[in-house]
């Protein structure tokens, strides 16, 4: 997934060495099942599948593309997978931005995930050409699983992060919440301190990863309404949620609302912190 994890354990803790392997297997399963870093993954075959043709798929992969499917409907599509092109085109994986890629990740005919997809009993298949992509929701999902590994292990206070997402598995030992930081994206400092025990926080935002062309700086989130990067969108939007899958989705499918991210998010019932740049209003609804 081209990025790092970290466990945090409140506590004593037998056989560390154990536990560190078992946590970079939990890691490395999920990016060979969803990375798009790694051409032979899971997802990546059924990217590369002539179109109608089932491709067995390991449960936890299939689990993903539901969920994800299952958060684009509820966001109107502002949560979308299929855009896998756009994302290489704009050189946020290993290849630099490409101006003919982005033509014609920006002018092909883009059809979502939800029409695109189709999933079955340990199987999946494309009803149209695939370029799905995880990096909205496949991080969230492991950090979820290395919290499942902590809770098999009998470790209740511990603090799992991935690049910005994160979960508690409960508060520390003397009862007190974990501190968790979200960066005002204006300055160096903390914007905001949210106290977690039993949850997960997400955050999306620019300034975290983007690509510089011409001289612009370019979020790694992009509309899936233009294959490109997001325009106007908040500098970034945390989320509160009992699972980080959800909370790293939801975070993205708020970014690319922009404006009406905080509408949405009251309307239902979430948890989000939308910032924006100094010379825009803040927006928080908790």
């Amino acid at each position: 997934m081209g990025t790092r994890w970290q466990v945090t354990i409140d506590g004593p803790l037998q056989d560390p060495a154990r536990l560190q392997a078992e946590c970079q297997a939990t890691v490395d399963l999920v990016d060979l099942q969803m990375s798009t870093w790694n051409r032979d993954s899971d997802l990546m075959r059924l990217n590369a599948a002539p179109v109608g043709e089932w491709v067995a798929l390991p449960p936890e992969l299939l689990f993903v593309l539901q969920t994800g499917l299952q958060v684009s409907h509820l966001t109107d599509g502002a949560f979308e997978m299929n855009l896998g092109d756009a994302v290489r085109a704009w050189g946020f994986l290993d290849t630099a931005p490409s101006l003919a890629a982005i033509r014609a990740a920006s002018t092909a005919p883009r059809i979502p995930a939800t029409q695109a997809l189709e999933l079955g009993e340990g199987r999946a298949r494309a009803r149209a050409p695939l370029a799905l992509d995880l990096s909205g929701i496949a991080k969230g999902y492991a950090v979820d699983r290395l919290a499942d590994l902590l809770a098999a292990w009998h470790l209740p206070h511990a603090l799992v992060e991935i690049d910005g997402e994160l979960r508690a598995t409960g508060p520390r030992r003397d009862g007190s919440p974990w501190s968790v930081a979200v960066q005002d994206p204006n300055t160096d400092a903390a914007h905001s301190v949210f106290a977690l025990t039993d949850g997960a926080i997400a955050t999306s935002g620019d300034y975290r990863h983007f690509v510089t062309l011409r001289s612009t700086r370019l979020s790694h989130t992009m509309d899936p309404k233009r294959g490109a990067p997001l325009v106007d969108a908040p500098a970034s939007v945390s989320v509160l949620a009992p699972t980080c899958i959800m909370a790293d989705a939801m975070a993205t499918a708020l970014m690319v609302m922009g404006p009406q991210a905080a509408t949405f998010a009251t309307t239902h019932g979430i948890q989000a912190l939308v910032l924006k740049r100094a010379a825009q209003p803040q927006t928080r609804t908790i």
